[in-house]
Formats: structure tokens, C-alpha cells, sequence
């Protein structure tokens, strides 16, 4: 794949500049006035409002009982037509390696900067200690530092690019990264079976055995204006699917509905999972991508971490044929993954932009 090897401009840490004591940010992290959480078109509804992302109990999904099972698909189906999101509970996974390395993490950006320094990624892979998306001069930035690295498949793994320090960070994001691609690969056979697809088509379409995942670890510190920032711009997810581990103590994810931004209320030990692009062109636009947003804060800083489940990056991904009829016909050209993702790590975070480019012309 070819990508950009070096930033267009030197890199300055988020993190840096909050722990600077400053009281106004710079210039470059001021969003458009349109585009500032505290005057978008869009109305912020608030976590404390009675309005939230469906939250779905996964222990039926491979139930004996017809009816338990069912009831689960069906509330997994309206959740991806209608929403895109949603938080799912009882997942199977350890709420102490949830806990165990989300902690982990916010250790290591609390380690000293010439440590993370160590670790500073590239536009190339991406892979490493970053903190901006897209390689424009001169563009808005974000109000985020990251780490980015890539879990599948085994080829494309490194561990030497892993932090070595918390000294269990490693072994930790190993385990972890198993138990999400097994938690991945559940939910792939729901999403098959709600679209009336083979149970293993998604899979398969992804690139089976091939398939890849990847862990972007965010942190989102104190922002003296966040009123005029975001900690990640509207955009949807390029790849297949998402499971984000977000942090309990302070909310941050804003979730397009309509023409309101919807603050998600995460619940303890709970995966907020959405769709995205990848499964919208498969579905055939059956199930949506939503754009999303992160906004931050004054007083807390945040920390999430959001595993990326996408296909193979060279396998070229097109509406499922079985979802394609004379009254739908395909709505987008087929793509590799490696060919789609060029245009965020190039321009960064742009909405929906992408994947409403990727529709054919209508006849």
C-alpha cells in the first residue's frame, strides 16, 4: 500500500500542551464555528437525558431456547438498521482483563514523553505513539494523543512495536486482542444471520483465518476550551466493526441520530459496538455506519480503546450478491480495504464522505 512516510509538519503532543497549564488552546485545534460542540446545527442531547444506545444482553445469542435466541437477533437487527450502535453485556469476556488493561494503558500515557517518544509512529502504518490523523498541511487537529497497533493477522503483528512498559502491557493486549476477535467473530455470525446470509458469509468475505484487527488506544486529556475542540472529528469507521472499551468515569462518544448528537451513557463493563463501513457495503446499505464524534473535558481526562475488526486489507469488498436485486441493485463499487483506508489516513477524519464517494452512479 502506498502511504506517506513522514508528517507534513512537526508533531506536537496534546498531552504536552494540557500539561503545560495553558488556558487557551492554539489555533490549529479551534474548530470551525459550525463544526464546535457548543454551536454545530446539530443539538447535543446529554448523557443524563432518557435517550441512549440500545443496550443488549448477548448471553441468549447461541441459546437452545428458540424464542430467547430469536428475541437477541432481533434486537441486534434493529439495533444496527436503526442506530448503528449499540452496547452489548454478558459478552464473555473478563471484566478484569477489560479493567486490567484499559488501566495499563492510562499508565503508559502517564509514563515520561521521551518513553513514548520511543514509540512515535509514522504516517506509513500508523503503528505507534501518534497524535493527529490525515498528512493535509495545515489542518484542524484533533484534542487527542493515541497508540495504534495491529493485532491480525499474525503476519502483521509486532510485538517489538508494543509499549514494553507497564511491564504486563504486552501480554495484557494479547489476551485482550483474542478475546475481542473471538467476540468479533460471534457477532460476525449474528450480523450473517439477521441479513438471511450463510452464517460464516461475513467471515468469509473478510477474509476468514485472514481476517484483520487492529487496537487504537485513545486519550483524551483536560482541555481548557473544549467548547471549541473535539477530541475526534465526526467521521464513521472505515472498517467492519468496532468494539470501543470506553472509560466509565466520564462520558465523551457523541452518536449521530438524526439531527441530534446523542451523548452514550456507558454502562459498567459493557462494549459499545457500532458498524462500519466495510459491513455497510457488504449489507448493501442494509445496515449503516453512523457518524460519531468524541467531545472532552475541562476537568477529567479520558481514556478508550477502540479494536478495529476489518477485512483483509487486500480482499476487494462489494455488496453481498444475495442482497443485490433488480429493486436493489448494488450501491457500491468494490474496493480493497487497503485501497478505502488511504483516503482517512490522508485526509483524516471527514464525515461520511468516503463511503457515500464509493456509491455507483445510478443507471
Amino acid at each position: 500500500m502506498n502511504c506517506i512516510q513522514t508528517w507534513p509538519e512537526p508533531i506536537v503532543r496534546v498531552q504536552s500542551l494540557s500539561d503545560s497549564g495553558i488556558t487557551t488552546i492554539p489555533e490549529r485545534y479551534i474548530k470551525r464555528i459550525s463544526d464546535r460542540p457548543s454551536s454545530s446545527p446539530l443539538q447535543s442531547l446529554a448523557a443524563g437525558d432518557d435517550i441512549n444506545i440500545p443496550v443488549i444482553d448477548l448471553s441468549n445469542i447461541f441459546s437452545n431456547d428458540s424464542s430467547l435466541r430469536d428475541h437477541t437477533l432481533s434486537l441486534i437487527s434493529s439495533a444496527c438498521q436503526e442506530w448503528g450502535f449499540f452496547q452489548v453485556v454478558n459478552h464473555g469476556v473478563s471484566h478484569e482483563l477489560m479493567s486490567r488493561t484499559r488501566e495499563a494503558w492510562r499508565e503508559f500515557f502517564h509514563l515520561p514523553l521521551e518513553v513514548k517518544q520511543g514509540y512515535a509512529n509514522s504516517p506509513a502504518t500508523y503503528e505507534g505513539y501518534g497524535s493527529r490523523l490525515g498528512v493535509e498541511k495545515g489542518m484542524k487537529l484533533d484534542w487527542s494523543d493515541y497508540f495504534f497497533l495491529h493485532l491480525l493477522p499474525n503476519t502483521m503483528r509486532d510485538q517489538n512495536k508494543w509499549p514494553k512498559l507497564p511491564l504486563e502491557c504486552r501480554d495484557l493486549v494479547a489476551e485482550y486482542g483474542e478475546e475481542l476477535a473471538r467476540l468479533c467473530g460471534k457477532l460476525m455470525k449474528v450480523f450473517s444471520t439477521n441479513l438471511g446470509l450463510e452464517q460464516d458469509y461475513l467471515h468469509k468475505s473478510f477474509g476468514g483465518e485472514e481476517t484483520g484487527a487492529c487496537l487504537r488506544v485513545n486519550f483524551y486529556p483536560k482541555c481548557p476550551q473544549p467548547d471549541l475542540t473535539l477530541g475526534l472529528s465526526p467521521h464513521s469507521d472505515p472498517g467492519g466493526m468496532t468494539l470501543l472499551l470506553p472509560d466509565e468515569d466520564v462520558s465523551g462518544l457523541q452518536v449521530r441520530r438524526g439531527d441530534n448528537w446523542v451523548t452514550v451513557k456507558p454502562v459498567p463493563n459493557a462494549f459499545i459496538v457500532n458498524i462500519g463501513d466495510q459491513i455497510q457495503v457488504l449489507s448493501n446499505a442494509k445496515y449503516k455506519s453512523v457518524e460519531h464524534r468524541v467531545i472532552v473535558n475541562s476537568a477529567k481526562e479520558r481514556v478508550s480503546l477502540a479494536f478495529f475488526y476489518n477485512p483483509n486489507g487486500n480482499i476487494p469488498i462489494e455488496p453481498a450478491k444475495m442482497l443485490v436485486t433488480e429493486d436493489k441493485p448494488p450501491l457500491y463499487k468494490a474496493m480493497t480495504f487497503n485501497e478505502y483506508r488511504l483516503f482517512i489516513r490522508t485526509r483524516g477524519p471527514r464525515g461520511k464522505s468516503q463511503v457515500e464517494s464509493l456509491k455507483s452512479p445510478p443507471c
